[in-house]
């Protein structure tokens, strides 16, 4: 059979009697003398089924059996099955235990068949009702906890334990699917989950609550400092990840989001807890993804509440938001930047139904003493001077180089190509050859 069998008992001779019955049988027998003696057993350790007796004394079984049920709780587990044992034809204690939620009842002296039966049937019956539950409680790609369980048994813990909720959302997932396809998609997120069970301890719970939103309760984690930590290193390992699935050529801005509140600091109510961590999550959105807020009220006070002078405000708004110098040409942008400006600009542009260009010019070296990443950054001064201040410039990789050129057709967008490459040549650079692909896009 080779089933891991615990057997708790006050009475030396009863457990040795135990022990050879069951290990004549090919079970793998551990003894125990009590119930503190189990709880501490049960720590470090998952059985297959524990044999109990009733009637111990400090601790009796029922008491050990609520005080295990509470372990198994605190430390995420699933129960351990039970089988109550008792030399006394008590039917009380027989009804007590089954209705308490032990699996079964026997009584001393042990009838060899009939021990071996019932511990049989019922680890098996235990085993295809863990079987049903996952169907019902867990998401089938990551393994998680899915929504519906995740949340209610979350709920549970924020009531009675100290720890962190924290809300991740992962940024630019949708990019990996629409480039590299849906099937690299459910491969990241399984990397992922294989990322988070390598991060979070037994007592820890999490749960998928979307397509790449995960919801987390972090059991007796409060430390600010931690959180940080925690966010800067799964964004290291999930970047990591992804190249090496689709190769050192990823660039997709992929990263996690992460709002966190503490309990019981914040709250201990479920729903108020949610609330905190999907505002704070929303926050490191708003300023540039990739990292970790923790929820406070003073950031979400009320509007109204605020003694503020609307006039002042706006002038120091706008200050920030202009542009520091009077640079002529065009502007260079980061990638995650270009990401929000690019989408907002293809709403504009079909909204007044304006045509845009956008070119991917390639840096080719041959042999040359300066390589394609030298060239860049005079690559790009260059294209500063032969654009409007209107278009955008982004560098996707060493050699790769994007144009955004908005409001403009497509005549006008091969007389700034002709213009560029014309500059290039003239640049006279040994060896080194200029490409590009363009696409035009018209609203009209």
């Amino acid at each position: 059979m080779g089933y891991w069998i615990v057997i708790v008992d006050d009475d030396v001779i009863e457990l040795r009697n135990a022990k050879n019955l069951l290990g004549a049988g090919d079970m793998r027998v551990s003894c125990l003398h009590s119930g503190a003696d189990l709880l501490q057993f049960m720590e470090n350790n998952t059985p297959d089924l524990v044999l109990l007796d009733i009637f111990m004394p400090d601790m009796d079984g029922f008491e050990t059996f609520h005080a295990l049920r509470e372990l198994e709780e605190k430390k995420g587990r699933n129960a351990t099955p039970v089988i109550f044992l008792s030399g006394d034809n008590d039917s009380a204690a027989e009804r007590r235990g089954l209705k308490d939620g032990a699996s079964d009842f026997i009584r001393k002296p042990f009838d060899k068949e009939i021990l071996e039966s019932r511990i049989a049937n019922t680890i098996e019956n235990h085993k295809k009702i863990e079987l049903l539950t996952a169907d019902a409680t867990l998401d089938k790609l990551t393994g998680f906890m899915n929504k519906g369980s995740g949340t209610e048994k979350i709920a549970t813990l924020c009531k009675k334990r100290d720890g962190a909720l924290m809300f991740f959302d992962m940024d630019n997932f949708k990019l990996v699917n629409d480039i590299y396809g849906h099937d690299m998609g459910d491969q990241v997120l399984i990397s992922f989950s294989e990322i988070m069970r390598h991060n979070t301890r037994e007592g820890d719970i999490i749960t998928r609550v979307g397509g790449d939103e995960f919801l987390i309760f972090f059991d007796n984690f409060n430390s600010k400092a931690a959180v940080k930590a925690l966010a800067d290193r799964l964004n290291e390992q999930l970047l990591n990840k992804c190249i090496e699935l689709m190769g050192s050529e990823f660039d997709i801005p992929i990263g996690l989001s992460i709002g966190a509140a503490f309990i019981p600091e914040h709250s201990r109510d479920f729903d108020t807890l949610y609330r905190c961590v999907d505002s704070a999550m929303y926050r490191v959105k708003q300023n540039g993804k990739h990292g970790v807020r923790i929820y406070e009220d003073d950031v979400f006070v009320d509007a109204q509440a605020k003694e503020s002078n609307l006039d002042s405000d706006m002038s120091r708004i706008c200050k920030i938001l202009e542009e520091r110098s009077s640079s002529e040409g065009a502007m260079v942008m980061g990638k995650e930047t270009f990401i929000h400006t690019y989408r907002f600009a293809m709403r504009f542009l079909r909204r007044y139904k304006k045509g845009v260009e956008k070119v991917l010019f390639n840096i080719c070296v041959d042999g040359a003493a300066e390589s394609a990443s030298d060239l860049a950054p005079k690559f790009i001064e260059l294209l500063k001077k032969k654009l409007r201040k209107s278009d955008i410039i982004v560098q996707i990789k060493s050699d790769l180089i994007l144009v955004f050129l908005p409001i403009i057709t497509r005549e006008e967008g091969d007389m700034v190509i002709k213009r560029i490459e014309d500059a290039f040549i003239e640049e006279d650079v040994s060896n080194a050859h200029l490409h590009h692909v363009a696409d035009h896009i018209s609203f009209e």
